[in-house]
């Protein structure tokens, strides 16, 4: 059994394009159903930073930080509305090597950059893990207006007040890991990305949509043990 996990997720980017429902559908697992907003399937590309990752009750000056880029879309099962992880691209290779085998998370060995400066993130990410699909994704983001709280807005509720989360496995199992946090605060984003090799590197089309933009600051959250729906 894996402990329960603790970390926080800092100066995250939701990048987030519509796309039809059917077509996710054959994206996920059998026993997910893609969950639609405004009559939508939605993806996501996450960059961020976690910090003080480390198991429950260990003090945050031992726990390690690792940036990362999720590839992410949204999803229901037994009704409750969860997050699907496509990829987790990370910095890192013995916390990637530990994600796969102790949390069963699609995680990949990338080289990650990220910094701030004016307020504005740089974000580059090279994936280099042994037989994956190569995966480029670089960028700038930073907010442009006055911050909320998710709850107060429908679709950022959609997007991000989410307290599971779905991977398939390498044997092919569904697992499932309930996370805990505050309600999340959002800020309108913008952002300047220069590439993004994600959508091909999952067999998805480029959506002809314009995205649409949140950034947070991050918030402190307390991951579960990975089960086995």
């Amino acid at each position: 059994m894996v402990v329960p996990l603790e970390m926080g997720w800092r100066q995250l980017l939701f990048e987030n394009w519509p796309i039809d429902p059917d077509v996710m559908d054959a994206h996920l697992p059998a026993t997910l159903t893609p969950d639609e907003y405004d009559g939508s399937a939605w993806l996501s590309i996450v960059p961020f930073t976690n910090v003080a990752v480390r198991p429950r009750g260990v003090p945050k000056s031992l726990g390690i930080r690792l940036p990362e880029l999720n590839v992410r879309t949204y999803v229901t099962h037994d009704g409750v509305p969860s997050v699907y992880f496509f990829s987790l691209d990370a910095q890192g290779i013995s916390s990637v090597l530990g994600a796969r085998v102790f949390h069963h998370l699609p995680y990949y060995y990338a080289r990650i950059s990220l910094a701030v400066e004016d307020g504005r993130v740089a974000f580059s990410s090279n994936r280099r893990h042994p037989g994956a699909r190569p995966a480029q994704y670089e960028g700038t983001y930073w907010p442009t207006d006055d911050p909320f709280l998710a709850p107060s807005d429908p679709f950022g509720e959609f997007l991000v007040e989410r307290y599971r989360f779905y991977t398939e496995a390498q044997d092919g199992s569904i697992r499932y890991t309930d996370v805990e946090h505050d309600p999340w605060q959002l800020y309108p984003a913008a952002a300047d990305i220069e590439t993004n090799t994600l959508f091909s590197a999952h067999g998805f089309e480029t959506p002809n949509a314009e995205p649409v933009y949140y950034y947070s600051p991050g918030l402190d959250v307390v991951a579960s043990r990975s089960r086995r729906l």
